[in-house]
């Protein structure tokens, strides 16, 4: 058992009890996300080595390339949500495990034999992010299936808190790997880890309750407009959405920014740049740790405005870093985000599955996440040009407020009048 999973173990045994450790459908699910979010986290650093060094590619290949991951999340979202609420989701997602693991596994095999070319990771790029959005969206639409309403916050807790030590020791892992086996070969770890996942879900004995049968004539447009519909026309989720998106707006804008901040203005240098940005993974690994007993002591809805607006407060200290000892604000600040943004994501995640109806779940999970992953690429966007307008330093501390003003949103909905995420399925 490693060492954060200990930790969990203790955090939750002095809570209610470690009931979670005693399902083993749950560990295996949690086991082979693990697994397969620090195999992806080896990608996103071997793909992009692999178009720079095996095929010399140019920066505007590199930034199609990047593109191409991600584009999934915007095109097919919707209509993904529509066909996962209407299919076995457990199936689905061995599903996807096995195509991701033949699709990336095909990189090696044409680098073996010479014959890989930018065409072919550009398809790579985007049929793997296909899959992971359908993958996705299912595993966030099958958890309420698996674990009790009391468990959510504790479950989503664990899996984020995976998901950060993923994103904080897998590109590591994969620069180590790169070096090792090459680029190529790095992403054999990734296509490995799908199987991982794979045979994890396979090995669960609990079986959800079949969705529904669509009725014959309901048109792919009718159930994805029932999906939004649903979201945006209740009162707490539809300010969940715009409290989410408008943070991830300014988080794109510090993350354009951060890099830029730290070795112009500071004069950091790049050696150590990486270790200062870690702060922020450091901290969600922590606030998935204790979100589940913080929730427990303020309250499990409660917490969702108090993460936004007690938690994160002091993230602006990292816009006030200066150089020499000053810079390590940047880290606190920096890792006082990702605390509290970790916290919030466990605790709305949580609110959304237990208030959204189970034939509307993968609906609910594909809409939510359509809107606020929209806000991202938009926010780095803006975050380039309003440091170039007004400097860097200025920049940045907008962000930094924007993010911790993002909380009014939910705060000023019908969720303060409330302590606890309800135990059923109906709001």
């Amino acid at each position: 058992m490693t060492e954060v999973a200990r930790d969990l173990q203790d955090v939750e045994s002095k809570t209610d009890g470690p009931s979670l450790w005693r399902q083993r459908d749950f560990l295996l699910l949690w086991s082979g996300q693990t697994v397969s979010e620090i195999g992806s986290a080896v990608t996103r650093v071997a793909l992009p080595l692999v178009a720079v060094v095996a095929l010399q590619a140019s920066t505007f290949q590199v930034g199609l390339l990047t593109a191409a991951t991600t584009l999934a999340f915007a095109v097919i979202a919707l209509p993904a949500g529509a066909i996962v609420d209407r299919r076995p989701k457990r199936s689905i997602m061995i599903v996807c495990d096995l195509l991701r693991l033949l699709i990336l596994g095909s990189i090696p095999v044409a680098g073996a034999f010479d014959v890989l070319t930018m065409t072919q990771l550009y398809l790579v790029a985007i049929a793997a992010g296909v899959c992971t959005v359908f993958f996705d969206v299912a595993y966030q639409s099958y958890l309420p299936s698996l674990v009790r309403t009391e468990d959510l916050m504790a479950a989503n807790g664990k899996l984020g808190t995976t998901q950060a030590f993923a994103q904080l020791g897998g590109p590591s892992l994969g620069g180590g790997l790169v070096g090792l086996v090459g680029a190529a070969g790095a992403v054999v770890a990734d296509a490995l880890s799908y199987a991982v996942s794979m045979l994890a879900i396979l090995g669960i004995r609990r079986r959800e309750e079949p969705p529904p049968p669509p009725p014959a004539d309901e048109p792919l447009r009718r159930r994805i407009t029932e999906g939004l519909r649903f979201v945006f026309g209740h009162p707490i989720l539809r300010r969940v959405v715009i409290c989410t998106g408008a943070g991830n707006l300014f988080s794109g804008m510090t993350s354009a920014l951060a890099m830029v901040f730290l070795i112009r203005v500071l004069h950091v240098s790049p050696a150590l740049t990486g270790l200062i940005m870690a702060g922020s993974a450091i901290g969600a690994i922590a606030g998935g740790l204790f979100a589940g007993q913080l929730a427990k002591k303020v309250g499990s809805a409660r917490i969702i405005w108090m993460s936004m607006l007690v938690f994160s407060a002091p993230q602006v200290i990292a816009a006030a870093a200066w150089q020499g000892w000053g810079v390590l604000l940047f880290p606190l600040g920096w890792g006082v985000t990702g605390f509290a943004f970790m916290v919030y994501n466990v605790a709305q995640v949580s609110y959304r599955q237990s208030v959204t109806p189970p034939e509307l779940m993968g609906r609910m999970n594909a809409a939510v996440r359509w809107v606020v992953w929209g806000t991202l690429p938009l926010g780095s966007i803006l975050g380039g040009a309003l440091g170039t307008l007004i400097g860097v330093r200025p920049a940045l501390m907008v962000a930094f407020i924007g993010s911790w003003a993002a909380g009014w949103f939910v705060f000023f909905s019908p969720l303060r009048h409330i302590r606890d995420i309800p135990q059923s399925t109906t709001d």
